[in-house]
């Protein structure tokens, strides 16, 4: 027993090293988690925020006493209008400035238009400062020892709670930094929108971090003694346990001698060993013996036919099944060979399925659907081989069926239901590959935004049927008009997303315009003389992968688009970096 415990020390002391080592870098990459999701809640607190704003934007830009103020530069109305938002100011075209924004801000300008003509812009703004950072740390949930700065560069300019000083690390980076001579870990965030020069990141003291650690060390440290402990116990009873079964193994093989069949025969030797062993020696010669293994086999198999249903059930390729079924089908039935016919004409087989002798054949079907026939081959079959075989169809099938519905449920989580193409979902998963590759091989990638113009107006006039038919429509062309390595994706309503890897900025621009002259060609079932269009905006990937950046830059261009009059294709300004 006690060299059992030694030999167990040696793997223990290994096992607590790794475990430690891997410990102490599992805590901090958990705080480093902790502080990314706790980030990603404060910046969609902060893109909620800025929805607000903008909406507030929106809506005084469009005001028909605000647009007849500017058109007669009445100052009066104007800061009256201002007054009543302070989040807001105005600007001319001609240079006319009407409130203003003190302070370090983020600001959301919206053009005033009235008709053609642009008349200044409203700029709503978001106050960079310390209240913001308080409500977006309460709002966020941090942890109590978490502090939320907002950075202007790498200096601080507010955080909760109070903190000073500078953070040199570049945004979606984690790092090591000490304020005060106190060490923090670092997690910061990417540039806010409109405000390219600020960015949040949060702060964790390093104590916190090593002090996890260190509790994390005691509990895998007490865990280990507790095992070494329990491995004595386990050899000693082990042990214990050996010389009373052997015992009673010597006891039982003498039984047999005297010819009963619940005894084991006894051989004389000189330990319980040498007993044991000559017993089993002797029990191979007799027949009730032989008879008893070949029931546990018989068992055995009964199982292994059991479990191979159950993996036959948790499998989702059909393909696969069928010559899981095949190969065991053939094993459990001990047949020469197997042969499955599926619904669609493929074939199957395993080992010699066209030989001669007796064949038994079992329709695999479930709930009125057919998958196909299983045909075994061999010399004969017996009761209980056919209720094998019968028995594995039956587990075949509901794997088959659950293979079926499985590949429903997963095409229907990644396809838009309207339209045939890929969801947002899918689409959005694509991107982040399609750059991943791009970034990799150094190869070219482009990304089209297409917006279907008028759309509201389709739907008001048309009704909603006439909406779906245009969606319909576009996803047709598209279709018709993409390469097959390309992906088209409805990114939501009436926007969509075409992937184009190997193409360039000009590439995409073509496609673009033919993908736009076809739509605008094509009638609309249901509703003759309806003809409809579409703004592109097109962006290229170069560089480090920054989807976000990218989707940023076709979406400008598509705004662009809208701006100069819809129905046409607009590039973004410049690559995306």
């Amino acid at each position: 027993m006690a060299y059992f415990v030694l030999l167990s020390l040696v793997p223990l002391a290994a096992t607590y090293w790794g475990f430690s080592t891997v410990a102490g870098v599992g805590e901090s990459r958990q705080v480093t988690l902790r502080q990314e999701a706790g980030l990603r809640a404060a910046l969609a607190l902060y893109a909620e925020q800025s929805d607000r704003v903008q909406a507030q934007a929106e809506q005084v830009a469009r005001s028909r006493p605000l647009q007849r103020a500017l058109v007669r530069q009445d100052r009066r109305s104007l800061r009256e209008i201002v007054a009543r938002k302070p989040s807001l100011y105005l600007v001319g075209a001609d240079g006319l400035r009407v409130g203003s924004a003190p302070g370090l801000v983020a600001r959301f300008p919206v053009d005033v238009v009235a008709g053609t003509h642009r008349l200044g812009e409203v700029v709503a703004t978001i106050p960079l400062d310390g209240r913001l950072v308080d409500r977006l740390r309460r709002g966020a949930a941090f942890a109590s020892g978490d502090v939320l700065v907002l950075l202007e560069g790498s200096r601080i300019a507010a955080s909760s709670p109070e903190l000073r000083g500078r953070v040199s690390v570049s945004g979606g980076r984690s790092a090591t930094v000490s304020l005060g001579g106190t060490p923090y870990r670092a997690f910061v965030a990417p540039a806010l929108p409109q405000a390219s020069t600020v960015r949040l990141a949060v702060l964790t003291r390093k104590a916190v971090v090593d002090a996890a650690d260190a509790r994390t060390r005691n509990r895998l440290l007490a865990g280990l003694l507790a095992c070494l402990a329990l491995v004595g116990v386990v050899a000693y009873l082990q042990g214990r346990a050996i010389v009373r079964h052997l015992g009673r193994f010597a006891a039982a093989a003498r039984g047999i001698a005297r010819g009963s069949l619940d005894e084991r025969v006894p051989v004389r030797g000189r330990d319980e060993f040498a007993e044991l062993g000559a017993a089993l020696n002797d029990m191979a010669a007799q027949l009730d013996a032989r008879l008893a293994e070949l029931e546990a086999e018989r068992g055995r198999a009964r199982e292994a036919l059991a479990r191979i249903g159950e993996a036959l059930t948790a499998a989702h390729d059909s393909k696969q099944l069928l010559r899981i079924v095949a190969a065991a089908a053939a094993e459990a039935t001990s047949a020469r060979g197997s042969r499955i016919v599926s619904a669609d004409g493929s074939v199957v087989t395993s080992g010699d399925a066209e030989g001669e002798g007796e064949r038994l054949i079992l329709p695999l079907t479930a709930s009125g659907r057919r998958f196909g026939i299983l045909e075994l081959v061999g010399d004969s079959f017996s009761k209980e081989q056919r209720m094998n075989a019968a028995s594995l169809a039956a587990h075949a099938v509901v794997a088959l069926e659950n293979a079926r519905l499985h590949g429903l449920v997963e095409r229907q989580a990644l396809v838009d239901g309207l339209t045939g193409l890929a969801n947002r979902r899918a689409a959005n998963e694509a991107l982040h590959a399609e750059a991943a590759r791009a970034e990799r091989l150094e190869t070219p990638l482009a990304v089209v935004l297409a917006d279907l113009d008028g759309f509201k107006d389709v739907n008001d006039e048309h009704g909603h049927a006439v909406g779906d038919a245009v969606l319909r429509v576009f996803a047709e062309v598209l279709r018709e008009t993409l390469r097959e390595s390309d992906v088209a994706g409805r990114w939501g309503g009436e926007e969509f997303l075409l992937l184009l890897p190997g193409a360039d900025a000009d590439g995409a621009a073509q496609l673009a315009e033919r993908v736009r002259v076809r739509l605008a060609a094509r009638s609309i079932p249901g509703s003759p003389g309806l003809h409809v269009t579409a703004s592109f905006g097109v962006a290229e990937y170069a560089g480090e992968t920054n989807t976000e950046q990218l989707l940023a830059a076709a979406d400008g261009a598509l705004y662009r688009a809208k701006r100069a009059g819809k129905d046409r294709v607009e590039r973004a300004e410049w690559a995306v970096y």
